[in-house]
């Protein structure tokens, strides 16, 4: 039998390559065969990633059954994974995000969750001296490429002492300028022009609840800020459709400018200029609001967002 591994539905780079890294290693390592699968499209700089690196298509799961074994990365939260999880048997789950304790199992899962900013770097740290020899150059790009998405090349709060120096450790062994490939990687990332609004208000999204209600958090990083805020005008209105076509509270969207360190949040309605002035002691005029310094969702909006 072949062991599902797959993360977060709106796959962004950590997710998939945290996936095609744990495959690796169940199969390579522990012997048991392994395949990566992703929840959904995948965005620029994640297809840049894959190619970069010669990982071919990865392929989309749908759902999962009682005759599946799986491991689930870089999340614990039951609303960001397949409705039948449950039904199968999760061999594992590694993360870095919060606990949330709603994945519910009549046995004891293995879990991993640790405060590091990637989940690449959760596996790493789970690896052996003698298990790191062993992986392949594409393998270690795939890491290197989740650290530096996560960190945003350390800039992001939630970068550790462990994470920036394996990154630099990968990259030395990869022979690679570490700042020039974040650029490219960041390149990437910006080019969303090939993108519908409404794709670009879901493209990297978390699902919240607060008071019994549901939001859609959704992130933009770019090197390029302008390019998206350009379409100011079609997003608001994409958010405003997402919310009712999923019976969502509010969907909100932060621009996050990763050179600048800074978030750009769009205020569509009254409920989220409520909730930028209640959470971030902004004062908002207008459709829009910068907010300095913010350029984590985990660490700095989640924690912070007051909605009531």
């Amino acid at each position: 039998m072949t062991i599902k591994v797959f993360g977060h539905y709106s796959p962004d780079t950590d997710c998939t390559g945290s996936a095609i890294i744990a495959a690796w290693f169940y199969s390579e390592i522990l012997g048991r065969h392994a395949a990566p699968y992703v929840l959904g499209d995948l965005n620029p700089e994640t297809k840049f990633v894959l190619e970069r690196w010669g990982i071919p298509e990865i392929p989309v799961l749908e759902d999962v059954d009682a005759e599946d074994e799986v491991v689930v990365v870089d999340t614990n939260n039951a609303e960001e994974l397949p409705a039948s999880l449950e039904q199968a048997h999760i061999l594992q789950i590694i993360d870095h995000h919060r606990f949330m304790g709603n994945i519910t199992t009549s046995y004891v899962v293995d879990t991993t969750i640790r405060p590091l900013a990637s989940t690449a770097s959760v596996l790493l740290s789970l690896m052996s001296d003698d298990d790191r020899a062993k992986m392949p150059e594409a393998i270690k790009g795939l890491m290197l490429s989740c650290i530096l998405s996560d960190t945003l090349e350390f800039r992001s709060p939630t970068t550790t002492d462990y994470d920036k120096a394996v990154a630099e450790e990968l990259a030395l062994e990869l022979d690679l300028d570490l700042s020039a490939y974040a650029a490219q990687m960041f390149e990437a990332k910006s080019d969303v022009s090939d993108y519908s609004a409404e794709e670009l208000v879901k493209m990297d999204s978390k699902m919240a609840e607060f008071e019994g209600q549901m939001y859609r958090i959704g992130v933009l990083e770019t090197a390029s800020p302008k390019v998206i805020l350009d379409r100011k005008a079609e997003l608001l209105e994409a958010q405003t459709k997402v919310c009712a076509d999923e019976n969502l509270a509010e969907a909100f969207l932060f621009i996050i400018d990763i050179l600048n360190e800074e978030a750009t949040l769009l205020v569509p309605n009254e409920a989220t200029k409520s909730m930028a002035e209640k959470s971030f002691n902004a004062q908002v005029s207008g459709d829009t609001v910068v907010l300095p310094g913010i350029v984590s969702r985990k660490k700095q909006i989640i924690p912070q967002l007051k909605v009531a």
